[in-house]
Parts: C-alpha cells; structure tokens; sequence
C-alpha cells in the first residue's frame, strides 16, 4: 500500500528501464547514435500495426507535424471533440487553422459521429477523434463520413494506447495517429510522444518538418525550410523501448485498477464508471466517475474532498469552448449552446486514483473516501 498521498497518476519503473537507460547513456554515441530511437519507432509501429513511426518529444508536437503534413493551415477548420485536453486543439491554432468544436457521445464520452457529420463545412480539412481516457468512439461512421467528404483523420490515441474497436487497436487509425508518453500515460518516456502513419508521403514530410527542414541523412546542413525541432532523446527512446517490451503487463496493470474500482462502485446508484461501448476491449487510462447532481456533488467539490483525505483526483476535462483560452473564439458560443452532452457529463466527472503502482488495498481507500463524500455531500 502506498504511503502517504494517493497519486492520479504515474508509471511503473522497473530494473529494465534503468538498465537500459544507462546503457543508452554509455553507449548512444559515435557509431551507436538512433540506434535505441530508431529500435523503439520499429517495435511501436509494429505494436500499433503502422507501417512507419517517428519519435517526438511529445503527442502535441505528433499533431502539430500531422497538421502541417497534410497541409492544413489558414482558412481551414478542423472539427475536435469538445472534451479533451488542450493539446489536442492546440495545434490546430498553431497552424493558424480554426477548430470547431463538435459534441461528445455519451455512449463512448468520445467524439460523436453525428454532431461530426453536422459541424462540417466547405472549409472542413480534418477531424481530430480523441480516444478519451482511453475509450474509443465510434470510429466506423467517423472514417466513413470524413471520407465522404475529404476530410483528413488525425486519431489523438494519446491516452488509449492497448485499447482496441472491433479486433483494430488504437492509433490505427486515420491518415496519422499520435501517442503521448508523458509521466502519467500507461508507457512512458517522462516526456515524449509519437506520430504512426501508413502514408509514406506523410511520413517522409514529417521527417523534414521535424528537423529543420532536413531531409533524412543530410550531412551538409542545407536546410530547404524552416520548420522545427522535434527530436525524442535516446534516453527517453531506450526508456520508452524498455516499457514497450512490458506492454501487456503495464496494461493488465490498467485493467486490473480498473476491475477493483468497478467490483466495489458497480452497485452504487449514484455513480457511472467509464463507458464500455460494443466492439471495444478498453484499456482505461483514467478510472472516471460520473456522479449524479446532487448537492456538493461537482467536481471542484469532489477534488477539495479527496485532497482533503491525502487522495490525488483531476477534474473531467472542461468542455474546450469554456476555457478561457477559447471562449472568444468564432463557434465557441454555439458550441456551448449546442453540445448539451459535453456541458451536461463535464461538470460532475472526476479521475480517481489510477496510477500503476496502485494497490488493490490502495483502492479500498480511495472507494471509501468517495462513498463518504457522497453521503456527506447528499450525493
């Protein structure tokens, strides 16, 4: 059992990861320079089921390169759920594109097909799904609609690595993919990401955009743009090699954290644990608790409690066209007005404790802390 606070979040480290750190450290120079960047890109991609892979230094920076690849700029919308993190719009502004807000569907708390389909336009370029908290949308009408219509898809799979719709796992979807290995995500590099596509067009663009504007292999310095440096360490790739080679059991770690808060809040009648839509084998990244409205039950609440008892939570993220960052923006105002899902599941969500080196005693504690707030707060 942990001793003192219960995290949200955080990895599970063992010898492997050390050793081979140290030996990217001792030996990833001179003649050993990529060796570990380019093993981790070749083992992810065939992890993933993509042809190509490039390491990042994160999932923001995957989607920036899969912007700018595709060629999406000024004039141009890109439709994103309304719920998710920031990075997965941010760099939708960074290329001076303009993102639509689109509603979330309650039955996968992910983008929903048909406000998708009803947000597009004639300057509609791309779509970017969120596999929210590790859950997967409905992504059959997703890809049949954007290709309808000639839409680009983006699939931010940052925190659903493991997570699979019908038999396909995430990230394997769309013209480009992207994964987050930050310190709180299932596999980690402390900081990092990666980009997996099939196109090798687009990877090839990519390579370019992502040093300097360098083609592969050039020892001459003859940059043909500007453009950025994104690079992943070949500390953070042998880190990142190592966790991958423990990938089934970081995710049946997951879903074991998972099953324990569902064993003891599955009978509770004021609460809904995270969606388990048809066709899906989910890997929770998050374990996300819905309660019921009332009295004291919003999540600022909820999170004041928890910290309260030494438990770590995070809010549901806050529907995007709430946040300051974004409220001005063009659409925002209808987006809060049409997206009755986002602004009605948003306000009650809050993260539990989910971080790997949980404990199923660990657990316990957490589940009767929150069945005490909720009896304390009339929930």
């Amino acid at each position: 059992m942990i001793q003192g606070r219960i995290p949200v979040a955080g990895p599970w480290v063992t010898r492997r990861e050390i050793a081979l750190v140290a030996d990217a450290a001792a030996n990833s120079w001179y003649e050993g320079a990529g060796r570990y960047a380019d093993r981790f890109e070749q083992e992810f991609s065939s992890y993933v089921g993509r042809q190509f892979a490039i390491c990042l230094p994160s999932c923001t920076s995957a989607l920036h390169l899969s912007l700018l690849a595709l060629g999406i700029g000024p004039g141009d919308e890109v439709i994103v759920p309304d719920v998710t993190w920031i990075a997965s719009v941010a760099p939708v502004t960074y290329v001076g594109a303009t993102p639509v807000f689109a509603d979330i569907d309650p039955s996968t708390w992910c983008l929903s097909p048909a406000s998708f389909a009803s947000n597009i336009t004639a300057r509609t370029r791309a779509v970017i799904p969120v596999d929210l908290y590790g859950s997967l949308p409905d992504m059959d009408p997703i890809l049949d609609t954007a290709s309808q219509h000639g839409i680009a898809v983006i699939e931010d799979a940052a925190e659903a690595i493991g997570s699979k719709y019908k038999g396909r796992r995430s990230g394997s979807f769309g013209h480009t993919s992207t994964f987050s290995f930050h310190g709180s995500k299932t596999l980690t590099t402390g900081e990092g990401g990666i980009v997996v596509t099939d196109d090798e067009a687009l990877y090839r663009r990519m390579l370019v955009l992502r040093d300097h504007g360098r083609s592969p292999g050039d020892i001459s310095f003859f940059n043909g743009e500007v453009a950025f440096k994104y690079k992943m360490s070949e500390l953070q790739a042998a880190f990142g090699l190592a966790q991958l080679e423990r990938i089934d059991e970081l995710v049946q770690r997951k879903r074991d954290i998972f099953a324990w808060y569902r064993a003891r809040l599955q009978d509770h009648g004021g609460l809904t644990l995270n969606p388990a839509p048809v066709d899906t084998e989910l890997v929770h990244w998050m374990v996300t608790a819905l309660v019921n409205g009332s009295r004291g039950a919003s999540k600022e609440v909820l999170g004041k409690e928890f910290a309260a008892r030494g438990i770590d939570t995070r809010p549901f993220f806050h529907p995007l066209s709430s946040l300051p960052a974004y409220r001005d923006l063009p659409g925002a105002s209808r987006a809060r007005s049409t997206n009755e899902v986002s602004y009605r599941l948003s306000p009650t969500g809050i993260n539990l404790p989910s971080a790997l080196r949980l404990t199923e005693a660990d657990v316990e504690v957490v589940v009767r802390a929150l069945v005490s707030i909720l009896r304390t707060d009339g929930g």
